[in-house]
């Protein structure tokens, strides 16, 4: 008699075990489903961003050539712009002395044309010899030389 209710609790046991793995496998594989509807959704979402930039890319009007530009140093990072916006060397931002605030501005490197759209956040730089500063993420995109502290780029407004 103890062999067979051993034996029908082992079985029992098993067949719970069983049942639970493949509850977790089936959510594994909704979880799976689940993300790849978002990612092909974001990737739809990123297609339209860039549909509407590069159409728009042919409204940049030539502001000024063979500019100087530089980028924040890292001590900037976390402080206040001139526009009351939280600096991020992470982002797509730039320092002009005129241009207002808000305005996108589409830079290109002379020596490899690469280029970044980057958007006016702040005031300077307060050199004479340089036109733009842009944050340090946007410089080392368009940069040949990453050590370099400077460029000599084209800067081109987008014209409504």
């Amino acid at each position: 008699m103890k062999k067979s209710i051993t034996f029908f609790f082992l079985l029992a046991i098993i067949t719970f075990a069983s049942s639970q793995s493949s509850t977790t496998e089936r959510q594994k594989a909704s979880t799976q489903k689940d993300t790849i509807k978002k990612s092909r959704a974001a990737i739809e979402l990123e297609d339209k961003k860039l549909d509407s930039l590069i159409s728009s890319l042919d409204k940049f009007k030539i502001y000024k050539k063979a500019a100087h530009a530089s980028y924040y140093a890292d001590k900037f990072n976390g402080r206040r712009t001139t526009s009351g916006t939280k600096f991020d060397n992470n982002k797509y931002t730039a320092a002009h002395k005129k241009l207002p605030f808000g305005t996108k501005v589409k830079v290109t490197n002379e020596k490899n044309g690469k280029s970044v759209i980057v958007e006016i956040t702040d005031r300077g730089p307060f050199v004479k010899s340089r036109e733009i500063d842009l944050s340090k993420r946007a410089f080392m995109d368009i940069a040949a030389n990453k050590n370099s502290g400077g460029l000599q780029v084209t800067i081109a407004v987008l014209s409504n």
